[in-house]
């Protein structure tokens, strides 16, 4: 579970909504002080139990390098609705709403593509189909296949009690008792139970299993002409630091390692995450396209 260090929006930052042919999706939009991107844009999408807001802490410096950044809420997230049909909720289906989502907002140029966690798998079948056209993509705290250890052990968990007890009991029995251990502001608190309250909990479940069971597609996307870079944090607790940096060299990635952060670089180190996405984002523009 992610925690945004603040939820007032700074300067330069707004609430929005992006439409497509799959329907409406709440986001957040970042511009440069002008106002006129200079570079092309951004689209960050988030994990299985995190939303936009999980990077507003980099989005305000992300927008500064001169690009109009979005960040988004996928189908069933929080503010973005979605059927009550487990379809819809696969890393294909939601990859599919990634393809829409960078066609709308790319105006005929190239879109620098984050995935954090579970959107790291999600965004890589956007990546892998090769419908748009990316002008690189990070793999933010995520890894090559199913996720392992503390977190599979607390997704098998949830897995057993939300079909059951529904959310209040996962809110009340795991997530609270979590926040409160880790010393989050009362505010925090109240914004990421509202979050889990608007989650779809069909979304929940399914996004679930697929975290579980993800296939490993490093193969394919080394047949994608795109810059990559693995990030992650020195002691995540997902997928392992040694497995996501032998997945950065399976793949011939760039590969940064942020100091101090765990599972959710963005929010826990995000002036040395925003540094490291813009110095690759930058190099990635320098290069010819294929």
């Amino acid at each position: 579970m992610s925690t945004p260090r603040f939820l007032t929006l700074p300067p330069g930052v707004r609430s929005t909504s992006i439409e497509t042919t799959a329907g409406s999706f709440a986001a957040l939009e970042a511009l440069p002080v002008s106002g006129v991107p200079e570079r092309w844009p951004a689209l960050l999408v988030p994990g299985l139990t995190g939303s936009k807001e999980d990077f507003i802490a980099v989005l305000q410096t992300l927008a500064q390098s001169g690009r109009r950044v979005i960040a988004i809420d996928m189908r069933g997230q929080f503010e973005t609705s979605g059927p009550d049909d487990p379809a819809a909720y696969t890393c294909a289906a939601l990859g599919n709403d990634i393809d829409l989502l960078a066609q709308e907002i790319s105006e005929g140029e190239p879109v620098h593509l984050v995935g954090h966690s579970f959107g790291g798998l999600v965004t890589r079948e956007a990546v892998i189909d090769g419908r748009s056209k990316f002008a690189s993509y990070t793999l933010m705290s995520s890894g090559p296949a199913a996720i392992v250890g503390p977190r599979e052990r607390a997704g098998r968990a949830m897995l057993s009690e939300l079909p059951e007890l529904g959310m209040e009991q996962l809110w009340h029995n795991r997530m609270e008792p979590e926040a409160l251990a880790a010393g989050v502001p009362d505010e925090i608190v109240s914004f990421l139970r509202k979050r889990l309250f608007s989650n779809s909990p069909t979304g929940m479940v399914t996004m679930t299993r697929e975290v579980l069971s993800a296939p490993d597609r490093c193969g394919e996307l080394t047949q994608v002409e795109v810059p990559l870079l693995v990030l992650y944090g020195e002691h995540d607790d997902g997928w392992p630091p040694s497995m996501q940096a032998e997945m950065a060299l399976r793949l011939n990635a760039d590969c940064v390692v942020v100091p101090g952060a765990v599972h959710s670089p963005a929010v826990e180190a995000p002036e040395t995450t925003a540094a490291a996405l813009i110095r690759f984002w930058n190099t990635a523009e320098a290069r010819p396209l294929s």
